[in-house]
C-alpha cells in the first residue's frame, strides 16, 4: 500500500510510518498470523525471467462438481505466463497448458518445477518434457511447499476472487480468473519482490521504480525539514515581538515604591 500511494503520487512516506498508521488503528492483524518454516531455504532462486517455471492445479467448486485452474508462474517475477481453467486434469491438460506458454515464449527454455501429482510423473509428460528440451525438478516427497510460489497464488486467487463470486456457467469462471490474473500480473503489487508488479518484474523495470521511489522519498524528507524550519523561525519571530504587560500588582508596587522615594527626598 506504502509504495502504491507513491507510485501513483499521493503520498511518500517510508513503509515504517505506514506500519505504525495500520497497527494504531488496528488494520495488521490479518498479515501477523504467518509461521515462519527454516525448511527449504537452500532452494537456489532464479536470478532472471523465465529461468524457474512454476506449474499446479488447483480445485474451483462449481455446482456441486470441480473446474480446474492450471497455472504456469514465472519464479523470477511471479508472473503467470499462462493459464487455463479446465474441464479435466488429466496429463494432456498440463501438457496442453505447458505447450501454449512456450508457444508464447518460443526462446525461452526454462526449468519447470512441480509437485508429485499423477499428471507431472507421468510417462508422457517425462516424453513431452525430452521433446521440448526441458528440464524437470520435482519437489520433495510431503513436502508441497516447495513450489510455494504458485502454492501462495492459487491461495490468493482462491481468498479475494473464486470464493467471494457465486458463478452462473463455465464462461463466467473463465471471465473472472483472466480478469484476477490481469490484475495480479499488471496492478497489484507483489510484497514478494519488495511491492512492484510481476509485469514490471518481467520487464526488468524494477531498478527504474526503486530509484524513482527513493528520488520521491528524498523529496518528502525535503520538503518536511524546509516546513519544520519555517516553523521555527515563526516561533522565533513571533516570540521577538511580545511585549510583557506588568500585573495590576506590580503597578501597584511601583507607584509604593516611587512614593517611598518622594517622601524620603
Amino acid at each position: 500500500m506504502t509504495y502504491m500511494m507513491m507510485d501513483q503520487d499521493i503520498v511518500a512516506v517510508s513503509p515504517s510510518t505506514s506500519y505504525r498508521v495500520l497497527r494504531n488503528a488496528g488494520l495488521t492483524s490479518r498479515w501477523n498470523n504467518k509461521k515462519l518454516s527454516s525448511k527449504g531455504n537452500g532452494f537456489v532462486q532464479p536470478l532472471k525471467s523465465h529461468e524457474h517455471w512454476h506449474m499446479d492445479i488447483s480445485y474451483i467448486n462449481f455446482r456441486g462438481s470441480h473446474l480446474f485452474l492450471i497455472s504456469v508462474l514465472d519464479g523470477y517475477s511471479r508472473f503467470i505466463v499462462h493459464h487455463q481453467v479446465r474441464t479435466h486434469m488429466q496429463e494432456y491438460d498440463v501438457e496442453l497448458v505447458l505447450q501454449q506458454a512456450l508457444e508464447k515464449h518460443p526462446n525461452e527454455r526454462p526449468r519447470i518445477i512441480t509437485d508429485n501429482g499423477s499428471q507431472f510423473i507421468a510417462n508422457d509428460f517425462k516424453a513431452f518434457l525430452r521433446q521440448v528440451d526441458l528440464v524437470h525438478v520435482r519437489t520433495s516427497v510431503n513436502y508441497p511447499q516447495s513450489n510455494g510460489k504458485i502454492e501462495a497464488f492459487h491461495k490468493n486467487i482462491k481468498s479475494e476472487c473464486i470464493r467471494q463470486t457465486s458463478f452462473l456457467n463455465p464462461q463466467e469462471v473463465h471471465d473472472k480468473v483472466a480478469d484476477y490474473i490481469h490484475h495480479y500480473n499488471n496492478i497489484r503489487l507483489h510484497s514478494g519482490i519488495n511491492y512492484i508488479t510481476p509485469y514490471d518484474m518481467l520487464c526488468g523495470k524494477s531498478y527504474t521504480i526503486f530509484k524513482e521511489r527513493d528520488r520521491k522519498l528524498e523529496m518528502a524528507r525535503k520538503r518536511r525539514r524546509l516546513n519544520n524550519e519555517k516553523k521555527k523561525k515563526s516561533k522565533t519571530n513571533s516570540k521577538s515581538f511580545f511585549v510583557r504587560i506588568p500585573s495590576q500588582e506590580s503597578r501597584r508596587g511601583e507607584v509604593e515604591k516611587t512614593q517611598k522615594l518622594a517622601y524620603l527626598n
